[in-house]
C-alpha cells in the first residue's frame, strides 16, 4: 500500500473513531452528558446519566468504530493480515487499530475532550486479538463484580491485554499496539484515579 493511501486510511480510522456518539445519542435524549455525572461522554457515563439501555447502545457503536477500519482493512488488503503480512504492513496495521482509540479519546471536533476509550478498544481487540480481549474482559467481570466501580476493571484490562499479547506471543506490531491502547486509556482515566484515591470514585 502506498503512503498516500495508508495515511488516507489512518486519518479516516481516526475521523470514524471521533465521532462523539454518546454526546450525539445524549442530546437527542435532552441530555447534554458533558454536564452530567463525571462529565464525560463514553459508555458509562451515559448509561449513568441517560439510562443503561442508551449506555450499552452507545457501548456497541463505539466498539464498532473501532472494529470497523481495522476489519475492512484486513479484508481489503490480504497482504496485511496480522500474522502473514511484511513488516511495513504489519505496522499500518497496528496505526490502523490505534487511530479511532486515538479519535474517541481526543476527537477534533470537542477541542480533544474526548472519551476513555475503552469501548472503542474493545472493538479493535475483537477483531485484532480476541483471545487477549478474553483476558481482559475476564479481569474486567470478576473486579467490576467485586468493587461495582467500572473503572477499576477498565485500567485493569487495560494493563491485561497487553501483558496477554506479549505472553501469548503475538507479533511485536500487535502488542506495541495493546501497550499503547493500553497507556492511553489508563492516561484517560487520571480523573478516576484521583476519585477512586479519594474513594469518591462513581458507581454503576
Amino acid at each position: 500500500m502506498d503512503i498516500a493511501a495508508a495515511t488516507l486510511l489512518v486519518v479516516g480510522s481516526y475521523l470514524l473513531g471521533s465521532i462523539p456518539t454518546g454526546l450525539l445519542i445524549g442530546m437527542q435524549m435532552g441530555v447534554d452528558v458533558r454536564t452530567q455525572g463525571s462529565g464525560n461522554i463514553g459508555a458509562t457515563n451515559v448509561a449513568r446519566t441517560v439510562g443503561k439501555k442508551v449506555g450499552v447502545l452507545v457501548l456497541l457503536l463505539d466498539a464498532l468504530k473501532g472494529a470497523a477500519p481495522i476489519a475492512i482493512f484486513t479484508a481489503l488488503d490480504l497482504d496485511a493480515a496480522i500474522d502473514l503480512g511484511a513488516p511495513i504492513d504489519a505496522y499500518l496495521v497496528t496505526a490502523v487499530a490505534l487511530a479511532p482509540i486515538v479519535g474517541h479519546c481526543f476527537p477534533v471536533w470537542l477541542r480533544f475532550r474526548g472519551g476513555k476509550g475503552v469501548a472503542t478498544a474493545l472493538g479493535v481487540f475483537l477483531v485484532v486479538d480476541p483471545l487477549a480481549l478474553a483476558v481482559g474482559a475476564a479481569l474486567f467481570a470478576a473486579l467490576y463484580a467485586a468493587f461495582r466501580i467500572v473503572s477499576i476493571g477498565s485500567m485493569a484490562a487495560a494493563i491485561a491485554i497487553p501483558v496477554a499479547s506479549a505472553l501469548l506471543g503475538r507479533p511485536l506490531p500487535i502488542i506495541l499496539l495493546a501497550a499503547v491502547g493500553g497507556a492511553i486509556v489508563i492516561g484517560k482515566h487520571h480523573g478516576n484515579i484521583r476519585r477512586l484515591l479519594r474513594r469518591s470514585e462513581l458507581k454503576v
